[in-house]
């Protein structure tokens, strides 16, 4: 049974955590003892007594005030497939933590208020679609039993949204009127909607097709350098890490980057146990032929399809920070384990989240603003275009002196 992950997105009070708090209720994925402290800490009561909010609002704070403060992860399964949903919080100031999520999903539901339209954080959400290449979005129009299910509405904001979407190439978008709160149209139809002629949310995320895009050519990135250097040991080098992408397999010649030495693998171990080959996402220690000078962050790569290896990078940053993006700033650059010193060259552009243009960008870049930059990084990084290998193709940029995280990076 293959595995979706989807993220839902929507501003402040769209409803995004009590819808999927009824997708595992209807599911049937909640247990009777989580029901029982629903039912006691309930104050927003739909007519089975609880607020389903509540289920993915785990956090005090959370609770207290009514909102999403930190991206929640909710597991739930039905006879087709098993689901892993992120609810990602709507304040702007939380857009980071929708990144996060967003950065691992392979979906985006997208929770329009009926009552409100689209606004800029629809804009801004779709646009982080986007740029993440998520292939597919279902546009959830919520709370349809305030505007008494009427159909103009739907249709009204269905239009307006298929606008954006063609800005920004989402060429594979769905639309569902939908009621999070009395449960229309989630699991079942709802004869609410008797004009609405598609599917149920759920039978939509039931059957849609996975993106089939694998991330392009085959990297490893050394998280460790294993050599005990003892009298059993005395000549075992191993180089512990994950693979990134692609596969691996005893005898594969491979370039080791970014010093661009060569060499083959001799044996690949995991767990203890030899194998002939290493698959994406597997951790494993992988042996050479050769003793060579490797560190923690190098790449491994086979011959057939090499990443670039550059000092100077075009990147697409999301600012997640309160403090300006500045021009001249020094900053650390961590893809994956690798970390590197960077210095902001250039601001190419920023994206204007209304109407999508590129605007000239000065050099007092805000919060939540999306932008066009030239770095630089003390020593070369290898990569790959984020279009080609999303492992590879994104990173973070970090404080030096806070050790925060102040922006999402996208390589091009």
């Amino acid at each position: 049974m293959d595995i979706l992950k989807f993220i839902t997105a929507g501003s402040v009070d769209d409803g995004k955590s009590t819808l999927i708090g009824r997708l595992l209720y209807d599911s049937k994925s909640i247990l009777q003892d989580q029901l029982e402290v629903l039912e006691k800490h309930s104050k927003n009561k739909n007519e089975n007594g609880v607020d389903l909010a509540l289920l993915t609002d785990g956090l005090r704070a959370e609770r207290e005030q009514g909102i999403t403060i930190d991206v929640a992860y909710r597991y739930f399964s039905t006879a087709k497939r098993k689901f892993i949903i992120a609810d990602a919080p709507g304040h702007i100031q939380y857009t980071r933590n929708m990144i996060t999520g967003a950065s691992n999903s392979d979906l985006m539901v997208i929770l329009i208020d009926a009552r409100k339209g689209v606004i800029e954080q629809t804009r801004r959400h779709s646009i982080i679609a986007s740029l993440l290449k998520l292939k597919k979005v279902a546009v959830a129009i919520n709370k349809m039993d305030m505007v008494d299910y009427r159909e103009e509405v739907f249709e009204n904001i269905k239009s307006d949204y298929a606008k954006i979407a063609e800005n920004l190439g989402l060429n594979d978008v769905s639309y569902f009127p939908i009621s999070a709160l009395k449960g229309d149209n989630i699991v079942s139809k709802s004869p609410q909607t008797d004009w609405y002629e598609g599917d149920s949310l759920l039978n939509y995320l039931e059957q849609v097709t996975l993106n089939e895009d694998k991330n392009k050519g085959s990297r490893f990135q050394v998280q460790y350098v294993i050599r005990p250097q003892t009298e059993e040991l005395h000549d075992y080098r191993g180089y512990a890490g994950q693979v990134l992408s692609g596969k691996f397999t005893k005898g594969d010649k491979i370039h080791i980057l970014p010093s661009n030495l060569t060499s083959a693998i001799t044996n690949i171990e995991s767990n203890g146990f030899e194998m002939d080959e290493a698959l994406e996402g597997q951790p494993v220690v992988i042996h050479l032929a050769d003793d060579l000078d490797i560190s923690r962050g190098d790449i491994f790569a086979t011959q057939d399809l090499l990443p670039i290896v550059e000092k100077d990078l075009e990147i697409l940053l999301c600012w997640l920070d309160q403090k300006p993006l500045q021009l001249g700033n020094k900053y650390f650059l961590q893809q994956n384990n690798r970390l590197v010193k960077a210095v902001v060259k250039e601001i190419d552009y920023k994206i204007n989240a209304n109407n999508f243009s590129r605007e000239g960008a000065n050099d007092d870049i805000k919060l939540n603003d999306i932008v066009k930059v030239r770095l630089r990084t003390a020593q070369p990084l290898v990569y790959d275009s984020f279009t080609n290998n999303k492992t590879t193709g994104a990173a973070i940029l970090v404080d030096e002196t806070s050790n925060s995280t102040v922006a999402a990076c996208i390589m091009q």
